[in-house]
This record gives C-alpha cells, sequence and structure tokens, in this order.
C-alpha cells in the first residue's frame, strides 16, 4: 500500500464515521444517494426459514439465481465471492444426507459488526446485516469473525454491475438478503427462484406472516446456535 492510500483509508476512518452520527437510524448511505427519504422499522425483522428436506442435492437454482441478481461471477475460487453456497452433510451414523444453502446468517447479535474498526459492517434497523463499502477499509477482520464463513474479499475490479447492488475492489461484502428487493416489496432472489419451495421468507416478528406461524409449528434450528447469535435464518430438517 502506497503512502496516498494510506492517508485515504484514516482519512476515511475518521472524517465517515464522524460524518455518520449525522444520518438517522436506519437510513443507508446508497438509499440517500438514490433519492431514498424513508427509514427501515425496527418493528419488522426479516429471515428465512430453510426447509432442508425441500433443498435437493445437486439443486443450485439458488445460487445461480444469487449470482446473476448481485453481479457475481459465480466462480468457487478463494478469489470468488460467494454470497450463498450449498453446503452437503453427512450423519456418519446413519449415512443420511442433507443439503442447504448457506449465507450470512443475518444475526441479531453479529460478530462482523462488533470487530469492524470503521462500522462499515452493520445491522439494519430490521436486522438486515450490511457492509458499507464507503466505509471498509479491507482489514477483513469481519471474515475472521464471521463463523458461518459467509464473507468475500473483492480481489479485482469489477465491472458490468447491477447499479441496485454497489461494490468494489478492496472491500469485504456478503449477502443482503437482496435488501435492494426487499425496499421494493419483493422477495430475495434466491427465494423467488427455488422451484422446490424450500426457502420461506417473511417477518419473523409479525406473529400473522407465513414464516411465523411455520416456526412456531415445526421443529427448526439455528446453525451453531450455542453462540447465542439468534441468526435471522433457520434451518428445518437439520
Amino acid at each position: 500500500m502506497n503512502i496516498n492510500d494510506l492517508r485515504r483509508r484514516n482519512f476515511l476512518k475518521t472524517s465517515i464515521g464522524a460524518a455518520a452520527v449525522s444520518i438517522a437510524p436506519g437510513f443507508l448511505l446508497f438509499d440517500i444517494a438514490h433519492g431514498k427519504a424513508q427509514a427501515v422499522s425496527g418493528k419488522v425483522r426479516w429471515g428465512m426459514l430453510i426447509n432442508t428436506e425441500q433443498c435437493q442435492e445437486g439443486c443450485n437454482d439458488c445460487v445461480t439465481a444469487c449470482n446473476k441478481e448481485n453481479g457475481l461471477s459465480g466462480g468457487t475460487s478463494a478469489t470468488d465471492s460467494q454470497w450463498i453456497r450449498k453446503v452437503e452433510i453427512k450423519e456418519v451414523s446413519t449415512g443420511r444426507k442433507v443439503s442447504l444453502p448457506m449465507m450470512c446468517q443475518h444475526c441479531e447479535h453479529p460478530p462482523c459488526v462488533d470487530v469492524c474498526p470503521t462500522n462499515a459492517s452493520f445491522k439494519r434497523a430490521d436486522g438486515i446485516v450490511l457492509v458499507d463499502r464507503h466505509r471498509c477499509i479491507g482489514c477483513r477482520y469481519c471474515m475472521m469473525a464471521c463463523p458461518y464463513k459467509a464473507r468475500s474479499f473483492v480481489h479485482e475490479p469489477l465491472t458490468d454491475q447491477n447499479p441496485d447492488v454497489p461494490r468494489g475492489k478492496g472491500t469485504v461484502e456478503s449477502c443482503t438478503l437482496c435488501v435492494h428487493r426487499i425496499d421494493k416489496g419483493q422477495q430475495p432472489a434466491c427465494v423467488e427462484s427455488c422451484t422446490n419451495k424450500a426457502i420461506l421468507f417473511g417477518d419473523l416478528n409479525n406473529p400473522d406472516s407465513e414464516i411465523a406461524k411455520k416456526i412456531r409449528t415445526v421443529a427448526s434450528v439455528q446453525v451453531r446456535a450455542s453462540l447465542g447469535l439468534n441468526t435471522g435464518v433457520r434451518y428445518q430438517g437439520l
């Protein structure tokens, strides 16, 4: 890193952090840039319930849809961004296999937010965990802190981006629950694309929502629940 880059990053850590206090809680920097002036509500908590019994081994519809929606390459090397990946689990004693999508779990108490030195990692009022690329200095502390290996670092310059999904070289990124779609009243791309109807999306805080009713009636688990993170993504059939 040259001296100009170092000065720029040090400047961003102080000036952006100070400027953030003037922005009302719940607003996003890219919301303001796109002319949106409506804060999200803490009354809502967006989440997912994934039925692993309906999630088919070898099916990657959700991964493909995520890559297309968010402008990801679809590669799986160490330098490729993966916002969602399929994980195959086998129970040794019975031989039972389970296939499940793994992405940012949108924790109520996200470790990535706790370790971020510039407040680039943050949680919206509605529970969605995001990264502000303008604040991110690429330190990757959040990647080390995430117990789900759900974050990626952008190594190369990006082209042909989706204007609704700003990304940038030298920053960390992860699943946003397709926040740009949610804010328009749409479903995340992975949910919409799942031909097996394995992913249920909705408001966990609304007792009358389909997802809240489902969680009350079926057994579901949080991955690594012992960490006490209270994840927004739950799994049925594990």
